[in-house]
């Protein structure tokens, strides 16, 4: 395991770029199978390959070039900076990568009105991004060196992506109608008995 971290390593450090993309892209794309799959229903992998294409489209570039752009912008690690970049993020970032999203993938989906997803779930999604990446970027910001950056955005995009796929398939962009869901989940499992 310490021989595949060390190669990891170096090729964050030598080619920043693809392995960045690939990582989050694989991170987010494993989000959307593990939303599938809490579900209950079959894998779905048209449906995870739409979500792999948009995220390797544009999130993932998108997110590696924002990072770095961020960086000159406002370089350093000094409070005022990571907080600062926090901001930026939320305020420009954030509402570019979630409307990218529900609207690449009623792209994929062939919907005949490909905004509708965005203008009914965009600022539920957005509030509930809120609660969560501001303090993922905190870290980011400030410890991690600016080559993993988008790699580890991508570790917690894991879960992100697992909320974003469920709020695009059946959710309505809120945190509730997700924790709803789970909870009714686990209590029709309590009820039904084994299966033997």
């Amino acid at each position: 395991m310490a021989g595949w971290w060390r190669a990891l390593a170096r090729a964050a450090r030598r080619y920043p770029w693809p392995t960045n993309v690939l990582l989050y892209a694989a991170l987010f794309s494993a989000g959307d199978a593990l939303q599938q799959r809490l579900r209950g229903g079959p894998a779905d992998w048209r449906q995870t390959r739409q979500v792999g294409t948009v995220v390797v489209a544009f999130h993932a570039n998108f997110n590696y070039v924002w990072q770095r752009l961020l960086e000159r912008a406002l370089p350093g690690r000094t409070p005022r900076a990571v907080l600062a970049k926090v901001l930026c993020d939320q305020v420009v970032g954030a509402p570019v990568a979630v409307s990218a999203f529900y609207t690449g993938m009623s792209i994929l989906q062939g919907k005949d009105d490909i905004f509708l997803d965005l203008k009914q779930k965009f600022w539920n999604t957005y509030k509930s991004g809120l609660m969560y990446w501001p303090f993922v970027q905190l870290t980011n910001f400030s410890l991690v060196p600016i080559h993993w950056r988008t790699a580890y955005t991508g570790l917690y995009g894991f879960l992100w992506a697992t909320f974003l796929c469920y709020s695009q398939q059946s959710g309505d962009g809120t945190l509730t109608s997700a924790f709803t869901f789970l909870h009714l989940k686990e209590a029709n499992a309590v009820e039904r008995p084994p299966e033997k």
